[in-house]
C-alpha cells in the first residue's frame, strides 16, 4: 500500500504477494545432455553439453552465499558463467530443482516446491526435451521434430551479460523480440545492472551502450563492412556477420577459438579470448576505448580526435557556439554553421572524408538509391542536412539522410566514411562554384525552360497536396451528422507514405494489431509520423476506416492522438497520426524492466490525463463519443509520457442526449469489456468507465486483469483486488456504481472521502462458452463478439 496524500489523491488499495506452488509428483533424471518432461534435476546434478564444452547446474557467484542456476564453459578450471536462468530470483537454499513440467515449461523450484523463475514456454508439444547444446545454448525443443534446429524456448534469445560465439544480438523483427546484453550489478550479483547493450532501430539501425536510457556510446550505424564507429575487422580468430533483412537485424560473430563477449558492470564490452597455454582469459579488446567513443562529447557539427590537442574541433565551414567554453575545454555546446543555412541558398553540399557517421535516429534511409539519387533528394528537402551511403562496400550504394543537427562524429581517416554536409552556396569551394558556373552556361536554353517547367509543375503538384481536402464519403451515417460534410483533413499520397516508411519496412514498423501494422515514418520536412495502414484482410474494413475519420478528425484535446491526414490510394486505407516516441502504455506497465521507469508520479499524470482525454469524449466534444476499445495498448505515451487515447475504429458517436445503445456485434477487448456489453450486447458511457477502471487498477497493480494467475482462486486481476480488499464479502454490482468521468476526475484531482467500492464486474474469469458463444481476444487484442 503506498500513502499518495502528498499528491492530493488518496488511492487505498491492499495486495497480497503470492506464491505460484507446484505440487505434482516428480521422477529424479540423471545427469545427461536431455531431461524429459516431469523429470527434475537437483542441485548437485549437472546437465552437460553433447561435446563436453559446457556445463549446466546450481552455482554460487563470486562471493555470495545465493544459488542460480547457470551455465559454464566445462574444460576450462576456472569457472567462467556465461549464463544465468534465475539471475533476478537467487535460491538461498542447496534444496532447489530444475524441472520440465509436462506442457514444456523448464521451470526452477525452491524446496518448498515454489517457482522462482520460468522460461514462459508452454507449448502443446507431447515430447518436448531439454538439451544444452555444444555452443552453449540451452534450448527446448520436440523430441519427434526432424529439424534439430526448430527449438521451442532458447537461452541464447535472453543473453544477459555475454554474446557467446553463434548468438545473435538484435531483432527478430517477425515476432518483436530483442536481445540484447545487459550487465550485473557486480561481480557478486547477477541481477541486471545500469548498461545495456543494444543494436538500435530508430532511423537507420545503430550499435547503442546505454547506463539507464540514457546513452553513454554509440558505435555507429552499419555501413556494410563494421559499424561505423568501430575499427571491427575479420581476422584469422574472428569473423562476424551483420543480417538485416524484413525478418531479423541482428549482430553476431564466430571464433575459432574459445571466445566470448561481455558487457561488465561498469560499462564496458570487452571481447575476451582463453589462452590454454597460460591458463587465462586474455582481454582482446574493450570498448569504449577513449574520451572519443564517449556519446556527443564534442557536442554538435564537432569532430572527436583523440590524437589532437585539443580533442575536438569545429567541422570546417563551423565554428564554435560557445567561444568562451571551448577555450576552457568545454565543447558540450558544440559548433555552428559561420554562414546561416536557408533553403533559398543551401544549393550544395561539402564533402567531409574519413568519419564516423553521426546519430542516426532521426534518419532516413533506402538502401536502393544512388549516391547522386541520394544528394538530388536530400537538395529537394530544406530539412536535409546531410547525406551518406548507407553501404561503402565497391563504389557505395544506399542514401542516408539527416534531418537535424550533426553529433556525435569522430575523425578517423583509416575506416572511417564519407559524409556530405549541406552548405550555403557562399560557403562552397570557390572551384565548384566555377565547375557549377560552366555547366550552367553550356545548359542550352531549352533544356532550362523544360527543367523549370516541370518545377513549376511539382511545386503546384506538392501545394495541391498539401493543401488538400478529401471528402471520404457522403453516405449517411446513421444519423450522426458526420455524412453530410466534408471532412477537412489532409490528404497524403500512397508515394509520399511509402517513402517516408522506407516502404513500410519491417525497421519501420511499431506494432501489429487486429487491423493490420503501424509504422513510423519521416515526412520530407522532417516531421515524424505513424502511419496506421489497414491490411486487405482487417476485421477493420471501410466502414470501420471511415468511423475512426469521423470520430477523431475534428477532435482536439491534448490527452487524444492527433490525426494528420489519412490516403486511400491504391486500394490502401491509411491513416496518419503524430508520433509517439514512448509508444503505448502496455510496453511499459507490463514490462518488468521498463515499468520501473514509472514511478508513481508518472503513473498518477498517466491515469488524471487518460481521465481528462475520456472526459472530453463522453462531455467536452462536439458530439458524445464512447471508445469501446479502452486498454493499455490504446494508451499512447508522447515524449514526456503524456497520456493520448487513441484507436478510433470501434467508436460509436451519439447524439448530445444520448448516453448509449445496444448492438448485436460486441467489439473490443475481453478484460475490459463490462458485463452488460458482454452479455447482452449494451454500452454506453459507462462502459468506457468500466474500461477506465480496469485500466486503472492495471497501472497502479503493473499486472493484466487477463491472464492473472493465482494459486488460490481462479479470478482476474479485479476478481483478486476484491478479495484483497473485502476478505471475502460478496457485494451485487450494479451500473451505477460506477461513477461518470467528471466525478472520476473530481476524485483524482481533490480530497474528497472515497465512497466505499461494491464488487467489480466480472469477478469470476469464467470460460469463454460461459460468457460469449464466439472468439475472444487477449489482453493486448481488439476482437469482435457476438452476444448470445
Amino acid at each position: 500500500m503506498e500513502d499518495c496524500s502528498s499528491t492530493t489523491v488518496s488511492i487505498t488499495l491492499l495486495f497480497c504477494i503470492f506464491l505460484f506452488c507446484v505440487s505434482e509428483n516428480s521422477i529424479v533424471a540423471a545427469a545427461g545432455d536431455i531431461i524429459r518432461a516431469n523429470q527434475i534435476l537437483g542441485d548437485g546434478s549437472t546437465l552437460v553439453s553433447s561435446g563436453g564444452h559446457f556445463e549446466l547446474g546450481f552455482i554460487n557467484i563470486g562471493t555470495s552465499t545465493n544459488r542460480y542456476v547457470g551455465i559454464w564453459y566445462k574444460m576450462i578450471p576456472e569457472k567462467t558463467t556465461v549464463w544465468i536462468a534465475n539471475r533476478e530470483a537467487p535460491l538461498n537454499t542447496t534444496s532447489g530443482l530444475l524441472k520440465l513440467t509436462s506442457n514444456g515449461n523448464l521451470v526452477i523450484l525452491s524446496g518448498s516446491d515454489d517457482v522462482v523463475w520460468s522460461s514462459n514456454s508452454s507449448t502443446t508439444v507431447n515430447n518436448c526435451v531439454v538439451q544444452l547444446l555444444d555452443s552453449g545454448n540451452l534450448v527446448i525443443r520436440d523430441e519427434d521434430d526432424s529439424d534439430p534446429g526448430n527449438y521451442l524456448w532458447q537461452s541464447f534469445d535472453i543473453p544477459g551479460n555475454t554474446q557467446l560465439p553463434g548468438a545473435k544480438l538484435g531483432w527478430n523483427l517477425e515476432t518483436g523480440l530483442e536481445r540484447y546484453l545487459s550487465s550485473w550489478k557486480s561481480a557478486d550479483d547477477p541481477s541486471p545492472g545500469e548498461y545495456t547493450h543494444h543494436i538500435d532501430r530508430d532511423g537507420f539501425p545503430q550499435y547503442m551502450l546505454r547506463n539507464g536510457s540514457a546513452i553513454v556510446s554509440r558505435g555507429g550505424s552499419w555501413n556494410g563492412v563494421r559499424f561505423s564507429g568501430t575499427a571491427l575487422n575479420p581476422d584469422p580468430i574472428f569473423n562476424y556477420d551483420f543480417v538485416s533483412n524484413d525478418k531479423e537485424l541482428y549482430f553476431g560473430y564466430h571464433a575459432s577459438v574459445v571466445m566470448r563477449r561481455i558487457l561488465t558492470p561498469f560499462g564496458y564490452i570487452q571481447r575476451w579470448v582463453w589462452i590454454e597455454k597460460s591458463q587465462n582469459w586474455e582481454l582482446y579488446i574493450s570498448y569504449p576505448q577513449d574520451d572519443c567513443d564517449r556519446y556527443r562529447s564534442c557536442g554538435a557539427y564537432s569532430s572527436c580526435n583523440i590524437h589532437s590537442s585539443p580533442e575536438c574541433k569545429c567541422l570546417n565551414k563551423f565554428q564554435p557556439k560557445e567561444k568562451k567554453e571551448w577555450d576552457v575545454a568545454d565543447w558540450s555546446s558544440g559548433c555552428a554553421r559561420k554562414v546561416p543555412l536557408t533553403c533559398v541558398n543551401g544549393k550544395g553540399f561539402v564533402k567531409y572524408p574519413g568519419l564516423k557517421l553521426p546519430d542516426t535516429q532521426r534518419s532516413w534511409f533506402d538502401k536502393n538509391m544512388s549516391l547522386d539519387e541520394c544528394k538530388r533528394m536530400c537538395l529537394k528537402n530544406c530539412s536535409c542536412t546531410a547525406y551518406a551511403n548507407t553501404d561503402i562496400r565497391g563504389r557505395g550504394s544506399g542514401c542516408l539522410l539527416w534531418f537535424n543537427e550533426l553529433i556525435d562524429i569522430r575523425d578517423q581517416k583509416d575506416y572511417g566514411q564519407d559524409l556530405y554536409i549541406r552548405m550555403a552556396a557562399s560557403e562552397l569551394d570557390e572551384a565548384n562554384k566555377g565547375r557549377s558556373k560552366l555547366r550552367f552556361i553550356s545548359i542550352p536554353i531549352l533544356l532550362t525552360v523544360t527543367i523549370m517547367c516541370v518545377c513549376l509543375w511539382v511545386i503546384r503538384n506538392k501545394k495541391k497536396s498539401a493543401e488538400g481536402i478529401t471528402r471520404l464519403y457522403s453516405e449517411n451515417d446513421g444519423g450522426t451528422g458526420m455524412g453530410d460534410e466534408d471532412l477537412e483533413l489532409p490528404l497524403f499520397d500512397f508515394t509520399t507514405l511509402a517513402t517516408a516508411t522506407n516502404g513500410f519496412s519491417k525497421y519501420s514498423m511499431l506494432g501489429e494489431g487486429g487491423f493490420g501494422p503501424v509504422y513510423k515514418g519521416m515526412l520530407e520536412e522532417g516531421k515524424e509520423i505513424a502511419v496506421k495502414r489497414l491490411s486487405k484482410d482487417s476485421r477493420q474494413g471501410l466502414k470501420e476506416f471511415k468511423n475512426e475519420v469521423s470520430s477523431i478528425a475534428k477532435l482536439q484535446h491534448r490527452n487524444l492522438v492527433k490525426l494528420l491526414g489519412c490516403s486511400v490510394q491504391e486500394g490502401e486505407r491509411m491513416l496518419v497520426y503524430e508520433y509517439m516516441p514512448n509508444k503505448s502504455l502496455d510496453s511499459f506497465i507490463f514490462d518488468k524492466k521498463r515499468s520501473d521507469l514509472l514511478d508513481w508520479p508518472t503513473r498518477y499524470n498517466i491515469i488524471i490525463g487518460t481521465a481528462r482525454g475520456l472526459l472530453y469524449l463522453h462531455q467536452d466534444s462536439r458530439l458524445r463519443i464512447i471508445h469501446r476499445d479502452l486498454k493499455a495498448s490504446n494508451v499512447l505515451l508522447d515524449l514526456e509520457m503524456n497520456p493520448k487515447i487513441s484507436d478510433f475504429g470501434t467508436a460509436k458517436i451519439c447524439g448530445e442526449t444520448e448516453t448509449g445503445a445496444s448492438t448485436t456485434s460486441v467489439v473490443g477487448t475481453y478484460g475490459y469489456m463490462s458485463p452488460e456489453y458482454v452479455m447482452d450486447g449494451m454500452f454506453s458511457l459507462k462502459s468506457d468507465v468500466y474500461s477506465f477502471g480496469v485500466l486503472l487498477l492495471e497501472i497502479v497493480t503493473g499486472k493484466r486483469n487477463r491472464n492473472f494467475i493465482h494459486m488460490n482462486h481462479n479470478h482476474n486481476l479485479l476478481g483478486h483486488a476484491w478479495i484483497i480488499y473485502t476478505d471475502g464479502n460478496v457485494l451485487d454490482l450494479v451500473d451505477e456504481d460506477r461513477p461518470t468521468m467528471a466525478t472520476v476526475v473530481l476524485m483524482l484531482t481533490s480530497e474528497i472521502p472515497l465512497p466505499q467500492p461494491k464488487q467489480p464486474g466480472f469477478f469470476f474469469e469464467r470460460k469463454l462458452e460461459e460468457g460469449v458463444s464466439s472468439s475472444v481476444s487477449s489482453n493486448y487484442c481488439s476482437v469482435t463478439i457476438t452476444p448470445r
